[in-house]
Order: C-alpha cells, then structure tokens, then sequence
C-alpha cells in the first residue's frame, strides 16, 4: 500500500467526500477539522440534500461540489453564488466521478449509500486514490472486478465500516500473502443485533420503520438502520469480508456483542485472538484510515473498560436474522448472486421504509428472487449492471402482487 499519510511538499491532503451529508460523511468532516495542517476538503457531494450541503459549502469552502440533477445543481449554485462561495456545483453521476478521480484528489471516502456509490467508488481505483471504504455495497456488487481494479491500480483501499477496519488493525502487514499463511485460522465479525435481538418473534411482523431505525449503539442513516435491525448488514459486510482479505465463507463467524465495544477479532492458529476495541464511534476508523499508518485524534472518548464492566457474545439465530443465511449463501454461490441479493435487499427496505411491506418480508422478498434469478458468471461491469436491474423489476413484480 502507498503511504499518503503526508505529501512530499507537506501540503494538507486533498479530500473528496462521497456522501458527505450522511453520517459518515459528517464524521468524516469532523476528523478533518481537527487537522487543518494536514487535510482540507476538496469536493463534498449531497445529491438530494441541497440544504444541508449548501450549509456543508458555506463552512469548509470545497473546490466542488455536487448533487442529483440540473435542478439542484441550478439551486445550489444560486445559493453560493449570494453567499460569495466560488464553489464549483457539477451533478448526475458524472459529477462524482469527475470528483472521486480528480487529478488534485489525494483521499476520497465513499460513503454514498447502495448501488449508486459504485461507479465512482471504482474512479477512484482507476484513479489510483487512497480510498476509505464505506460504501460496502460497491465491493459487495462487483468484488471480483472491484479487487482486480484495486491490484491494476497503484489505489490504497483503507476499510470504514468498524468491523473491517478492526479486522484490517488486528491482521499481520503481510496478510496479502494468504490468511493460511499468515496464521490465521478465521475471523470473528461482531454484531450489535440490533433493536430486535431480543423482542418476541412473533412481534417482528408488526415492527415499525420507526423502531427499526432506533439503533441501540449506533448513529446511522434509516437504510443502514433497517438493514443492522434485520443484520442484512452483517451479511453484506460478511461478503465484504471475503474480498478484503481473501477469506472464504467459512472462515468469516459472526458473532452478536451487545455493548458494540469488541469491533471484530481475528483468531490464529496457535490460540491468539487478537481483537480491537473502542467506543462505538465512526470517527475512529475514520481517523485511523485518514491518517495511516499514523495515528490522530479523532474526537472519541477514551474506553472505560471499568464502567463497562462486561462484554457478552452470543451466536446469531438464523431464525430471527433469515438475511443472514441468505448473504451467506449469496457469498458461497459467487458470481451475480451478491449483486442480485443487495439490489433486491435496497428495494425491500425502501418498501418497508414507506409502508409497503411488513419488516418479516424483507427476507421473502430477497428470497423469492435469489432462487428465480440464475446466478450467472461476473466478466465485467456490464455483468453487475444487469444483474442489478434485473433484481430490481423483479422485486418490483413481487411487490405489485402484494
């Protein structure tokens, strides 16, 4: 991996932030702030949420900016422009691409939410970026293609998502060279559970949006917050899992930890688990993949292991959490399957966000289309693409027949 932890000129690294209204891109900006001397914002993009990026351009003055379409684009600028903010406003996804492969970029986090990080997330491979991954659904969609454009490319891939950047802490430098080698006998993936891992079962089919987005440890959008309370969550980052470090199914155990304080483990063959803890704040991975292999503040409290006092762990029920097995098998069949489970999956929770469908059918819904889809080979992005669409008019079609 390159070090970009400095420039050569000691000038602040150039950053680019792929959903900078979301949670992480929030978080993303408040590590930033903290280090004036070493990172400034480049371009910041909020597709629908022209407001709160309007406010976003006001404070951090970025080269760029952009959102949706020509209409937001036309408001925003509008908006910059009275405010004296010479910020560039593009749109549409050739706007976040354009950004994410920049010439001036040195770091972009992508943070865009679903499928739609996925063409830019891969800009900045080709670009050769340092990329902090959030978005897992880019890597979940198109890991062979994804990994072959990482090793094409001179990019550093820096995992977000707490578990992977815990497993990325705890693994040897050489873990490249194969797990088996490197002594690793399998990972540990940790899981909240959610706000249902305790409620009756038969009180899942009437949850509503709302309790489904009260997270118990963790601030996050409502897509991210249905799918940790249904751990389709778990699953896609299990797949992720797979691609990061080169790991087969088997080798990834999830495992439920309530305080959200145990980040993710990796156990070796001679007895060792190592495992990295924190409090449950996004800041921290963020400023460790900012920043490495050095380390910043990033704002977060320190651990108090003492008022914690505890830490419990717990298998999943696969009964509770049916998304779970079905990532699993995604990741075992390979080819379109994952693409075809996240694009299925990103319907069913919009349609259970708005009302259409009951929290226990997400699972049907992603189920019914896994096994009428034929999991077909990846040979390039075209493969994803349609597979994706695909997906999405078949959910469609079951969704009109409720």
């Amino acid at each position: 991996m390159n070090d970009i932890s400095r420039r050569e000129d000691d000038r602040p690294l150039r950053v680019t932030i792929l959903g900078a209204t979301g949670s992480i891109g929030l978080s993303t900006l408040d590590v930033v702030a903290r280090h004036p001397d070493r990172y400034e914002v480049f371009a910041l993009t909020g597709h629908s949420r022209v407001h709160e990026l309007y406010e976003l351009c006001r404070r951090y003055r970025p080269r760029y900016a952009v959102v949706a379409d020509d209409v937001a684009a036309a408001r925003l600028r509008c908006q910059l422009r009275d405010d004296g903010v010479a910020t560039q406003v593009l749109a549409g996804e050739q706007g976040l691409v354009d950004v994410a492969g920049h010439d001036e970029v040195d770091v972009v986090m992508a943070a865009i939410v679903g499928a739609a990080g996925l063409r830019p997330t891969l800009a900045a491979v080709h670009a050769s970026k340092r990329l902090l991954l959030a978005n897992k659904e880019a890597l979940v969609m198109s890991g062979a293609l994804f990994m072959q454009a990482l090793r094409d490319s001179s990019a550093t891939l820096l995992p977000i998502d707490s578990e992977h950047n815990a497993i990325f802490q705890c693994l040897p430098a050489d873990y490249a060279r194969g797990l088996a080698r490197a002594g690793v006998r399998r990972i540990l993936l940790t899981a909240s559970g959610g706000p249902f891992r305790e409620m009756p079962l038969a009180e899942l089919e009437n949850v509503s949006p709302a309790q489904a987005c009260a997270h118990p440890n963790w601030s996050m959008g409502r897509k991210i917050s249905v799918d940790s309370a249904s751990m389709m969550n778990k699953g896609l980052e299990l797949i992720e899992a797979c691609w990061l470090f080169d790991a087969r199914p088997q080798q990834v155990e999830v495992v439920i930890h309530p305080q959200s304080v145990v980040h993710s483990m990796v156990d070796y063959v001679d007895g060792s688990v190592l495992a990295q803890l924190g409090n449950p704040d996004m800041r921290t991975p963020i400023a460790h993949a900012l920043a490495w292999p050095e380390r910043v503040d990033s704002g977060v409290s320190p651990l108090d292991l003492l008022r914690i006092g505890r830490l419990d762990f717990q298998a999943p029920d696969e009964r509770r959490f049916p998304c779970l097995r079905l990532a699993r098998e995604a990741a075992q069949a390979g080819g379109t399957a994952p693409a075809i489970l996240n694009a299925t999956n990103e319907v069913a929770v919009d349609a259970f966000l708005t009302g259409r469908i009951r929290f226990t059918q997400i699972a049907g819904m992603i189920e019914h289309v896994l096994q009428c889809l034929p999991r077909t080979r990846v040979d390039c992005l075209d493969d994803v693409l349609d597979a994706d669409a695909r997906a999405r008019d078949l959910a469609r079609h079951w969704l009109a027949r409720e």
